[in-house]
């Protein structure tokens, strides 16, 4: 299992537009084969500033949702409410404590 983060800034007007569009596509994208949770996060102190936490059994798996007809319409449609370029990582989860 493998963990994708994403950071995305917003400007403030969209901020309630992206939340209502993720709020939409939430069950899909987290339905997606290979997708194990899906979180999104607000950072506390720039409220400009999200986080989606995405946990894919495999690479192929996020891939595969990166190629499909959601992720592109909902990527499209996320683009527009930037305020900065996203940055993203794929990361190995290494130790989880519950």
């Amino acid at each position: 299992m493998f963990v994708r983060i994403v950071k995305m800034s917003f400007h403030s007007k969209h901020i309630a537009a992206f939340q209502k569009m993720f709020e939409g596509k939430k069950q899909l994208i987290r339905n997606a084969d290979g997708n194990k949770l899906l979180e999104l996060y607000q950072d506390k102190n720039n409220p400009e500033i999200f986080f989606t936490y995405s946990y894919w059994e495999q690479e192929s798996d996020l891939e595969n949702y990166r190629n499909s007809k959601l992720f592109i319409e909902t990527w499209k449609q996320t683009k527009t409410y930037f305020n900065d370029k996203p940055q993203a990582w794929s990361v190995d989860k290494k130790v989880s404590l519950t």
